[in-house]
């Protein structure tokens, strides 16, 4: 778990050192296609391509439209808000999953999440500060994101009923270059050479972190490894302070906190070991 940690924490610096030069759809292209061929060992591992046939390809396809719209609007946040405020709302994305999977699984909406879901929302108030300053469009972008990744959450969850984590990676990869192919063709520049070392950075976090995280749970409770991942919200703030001198006020600090103890609250209910996690 903390290399999964490590990993995406190193993601989202690798993520603002290549959009600095290069076009959010191009890196989320060039991600793709690096981390097919990374990937391909675990592949050949499960018995091949062959192994990689679906059933349930439009599944795929719509867990991936999803999951790239929020890849998008998530690297794109990291280069308009400081790093903690990006993870911190990137952590709302269970709260959107529990309204979801309410509304459209069946599941019930518990006293719990409720709690978890007010806590959440006056997190993200205490971040945003509406009325208090000028809306900034990267808090908006990032709330975005969190949004469509729980639509990714949501179809991942009915995908592991029938394919391994490395199909549905497999898929997301290959679905992914596809749909981003055009747009990333179209703003390509090539990279300089000090830029494709964080390049195969990002596509190798990008797609092994969740392998730890698959890890982890394969040898620990949901309620013992997840609430780790909490520890991205003040390892990015240190980040964001050391390596871009971005502060951290005393408001997103709070907002940052109810937000996670929304979250934790939510992970004490007793089928806790069953929540769905984030998908790659």
């Amino acid at each position: 778990m903390m290399a999964s940690i490590a990993l995406f924490l190193l993601m989202a610096v690798s993520g603002r050192e290549v959009t600095r030069e290069i076009d959010v759809f191009q890196a989320m292209e060039m991600r793709s296609v690096i981390a097919f061929f990374m990937l391909l060992p675990f592949v050949f591992r499960e018995g091949g391509f062959r192994a990689m046939r679906t059933g349930i390809l439009p599944s795929h396809i719509a867990r991936n439209v999803a999951h790239y719209v929020g890849q998008f609007a998530w690297l794109m946040g990291i280069t308009l808000i400081p790093l903690a405020q990006v993870i911190a709302i990137e952590f709302t994305a269970p709260i959107w999953a529990a309204l979801m999977a309410a509304a459209f699984l069946g599941e019930r909406l518990t006293w719990r999440k409720c709690v978890a879901i007010g806590f959440g929302l006056v997190g993200v108030l205490l971040i945003i500060k509406p009325g208090a300053a000028p809306l900034d469009p990267g808090h908006l972008v990032v709330l975005g994101a969190a949004f469509f990744f729980a639509v990714s959450f949501i179809a991942t969850k009915f995908l592991t009923r029938t394919d391994s984590a490395t199909k549905i990676i497999f898929w997301m990869l290959i679905i992914q270059s596809i749909i981003g192919l055009i747009p990333a063709l179209r703003a390509w520049t090539w990279p300089s050479a000090g830029v494709w070392p964080w390049i195969f950075v990002i596509a190798f976090t990008g797609t092994f972190a969740h392998f730890c995280i698959a890890k982890a749970l394969a040898h620990a409770d949901a309620t013992v490894a997840m609430p780790m991942d909490y520890l991205r919200v003040p390892l990015s703030a240190a980040i964001g302070y050391f390596m871009y001198a971005e502060g951290v006020d005393a408001l997103m600090a709070v907002g940052a906190t109810l937000i996670l103890v929304g979250n934790l609250f939510n992970l004490r209910r007793p089928n806790a070991g069953r929540i769905p996690q984030t998908p790659a």
